[in-house]
């Protein structure tokens, strides 16, 4: 199949059914899915980055019950709000959440913006979250693809392919698009996407945007959290106690340490070190 391949409406109705029937079956039941709060379901998107959602869950709830407005993000301090991200990793989502919330209340009325450009401009927000958020929290028709979307694709358009580009993807997510129900379109390919990875063993391999993640044990990642989990705990340290506490490298965890200063998670306050 070409990029420029058209979708014949019986085609398209086969594949919905087929999609559909699956998740009126076994789709999966998820927090987030429950609510109509765009808060809610922009906090759910951010986790969900790079995040399975087995790990989300728990988070996502503790979270909102914690901060159930996006004012309570924007007052809350970065130590408040890490303390409860703990475990997701990827803390810069985290800190990313509180500038996009201050933003919102200070410019937007404490209200999330239904607008692609006005998303896509906030901290953290790539254009895939930006379309997601609009799918589902508030229901417009637009197209984006993200792994599990990617996947469905791949193998029922694509069959036989070892490499397809998002480009050729694109044009068949608009056309197949439920245009009336997109919240329950997107969140039934997701289910059915999950379901062909196991089955087909993860078929997003042969996407030309797959990127096999490095490991995480002795990894900047692994120190960069294992930093701000123990500022977590501690409240502040010297810089000579963080460097005994995170048992790395010296040099590795000084270039970890600039780094996250130079994002705004860690400050240095007098002699002691915190979170920013």
């Amino acid at each position: 199949m070409t990029r420029l391949s058209l979708l014949k409406p019986a085609h398209i109705r086969k594949f919905q059914k087929t999609v559909y029937d699956y998740h009126r079956k076994y789709g999966r039941i998820l927090p987030w899915r429950k609510t109509a709060d765009p808060y809610k379901i922009l906090v759910s998107e951010v986790m969900l980055q790079q995040t399975q959602v087995s790990r989300v869950i728990d988070r996502y709830q503790q979270f909102v019950n914690t901060f159930p407005t996006i004012k309570f993000v924007a007052s809350s301090s970065l130590h408040e709000i890490l303390f409860v991200w703990k475990g997701l990793g990827y803390n810069r989502r985290a800190h990313s959440l509180k500038r996009l919330a201050e933003i919102i209340v200070t410019e937007y009325n404490s209200r999330i913006p239904s607008d692609f450009e006005l998303l896509v401009n906030l901290p953290g927000i790539g254009k895939a979250t930006a379309n997601a958020i609009l799918a589902f929290a508030f229901k417009k028709p637009v197209v984006f693809i993200e792994t599990n979307i990617r996947t469905v694709y791949i193998v029922h358009f694509f069959d036989g392919r070892k490499s397809v580009d998002d480009n050729e993807i694109y044009p068949l997510v608009a056309q197949s698009l439920d245009m009336q129900k997109p919240k329950e379109w997107y969140s039934a390919l997701m289910d059915y996407g999950v379901f062909l990875k196991k089955k087909f063993s993860n078929p997003s391999r042969k996407s030309t945007h797959y990127k096999k993640q490095s490991p995480f044990k002795g990894s900047n990642r692994q120190v960069r959290g294992k930093i701000i989990r123990i500022l977590v705990e501690e409240g502040r340290l010297t810089e000579k106690q963080l460097l005994e506490r995170v048992t790395f490298r010296e040099e590795m965890v000084r270039t970890n340490m600039k780094k996250l200063k130079g994002e705004g998670l860690i400050i240095k306050k007098g002699k002691y070190i915190i979170i920013g």
